[in-house]
């Protein structure tokens, strides 16, 4: 059984090929966000992006059955308020014009300082999130 930094770091340098195999291929930033909201779309781009998609799913697929302690998932909180902040994030991937892959990964690996302004205003939004969770609702949502 691998460590789980072993997992992380083969997770990492997965979506760091994919990213820059996406810019390298096709001239696109990989913003998963992004990515799925023009596969919904009837656009001739739209192509490529579900083909992306199918590939990230097939590859999930695969690793669940080859590693499937990997994919066990204990989840704690009700359905409404998975939901909600499913929601929240999709709002927010609009609202901050992308996602953590896009800004995260690929924009601060271009030295883009929106995309480090935006991925720290992720990460501080996050971080009030739990912490309102925890201390308002003491964790029961």
């Amino acid at each position: 059984m691998p460590k789980d930094y072993v997992l992380a770091l083969l997770g990492g340098l997965l979506m760091g090929t994919a990213c820059v195999g996406l810019v390298l291929f096709n001239g696109r930033i990989l913003g998963v966000s992004g990515v799925l909201g023009g596969a919904l779309s009837l656009g001739a781009d739209s192509g490529w992006r579900r083909a992306f998609l199918g590939g990230m799913l097939a590859a999930g697929a695969g690793m669940s059955l080859l590693y499937p302690p990997g994919f066990v998932v204990d989840i704690s909180r009700s359905l409404v308020a998975t939901v909600v902040g499913g929601v929240l994030i999709g709002a927010g991937t609009q609202l901050g014009s992308g996602c953590t892959s896009g800004h995260g990964i690929c924009g601060i690996g271009r030295l883009s300082g929106r995309s480090l302004v935006a991925t720290c205003v992720f990460m501080a939004a996050g971080a009030i999130a739990v912490l309102a969770i925890q201390r308002v609702f003491h964790g029961a949502l």
